[in-house]
């Protein structure tokens, strides 16, 4: 069964691209414009790490990685911020919210692919 990544981010065209890059590799991917999307769907399709904006409608994507990490349900999904934000400060913030790591946009797809198999490893 391949291995699901949700990808959260309100430009549609930033998750269209990372989505169609993991499913060239293997993966599953979800699509969720905002964190209200994401958590709609948590329960029902678990994925095994999720790509996360910071500054998104709704709830930014710190407050959204906190709610995560403190439900204990989802607490062991991995996630991975994706954002423009990307001062020391911003870096610090959001890997003290619970992130595995953080990439600056405009993103490195490579290194964030490597980075993707290297928390969930290979696609199947």
């Amino acid at each position: 069964m391949a291995r699901k990544v949700a990808v959260v981010d309100d430009d549609r065209e930033v998750r269209e691209f990372i989505g169609q890059s993991l499913e060239d590799l293997g993966y599953e991917v979800k699509h969720a414009n905002n964190g209200l999307r994401l958590v709609s769907t948590l329960h029902v399709d678990r994925p095994d790490l999720i790509l996360l904006d910071v500054m998104m409608s709704w709830i930014d994507g710190f407050e959204l990685c906190r709610a995560i990490k403190a439900n204990p349900v989802f607490s062991d999904i991995p996630v991975v911020f994706m954002s423009g934000k990307t001062s020391p400060a911003d870096v610090e913030r959001g890997l003290a919210c619970g992130a595995v790591d953080y990439f600056p946009k405009p993103l490195d797809v490579q290194k964030l692919l490597h980075r993707v198999q290297e928390i969930v490893g290979p696609p199947q």
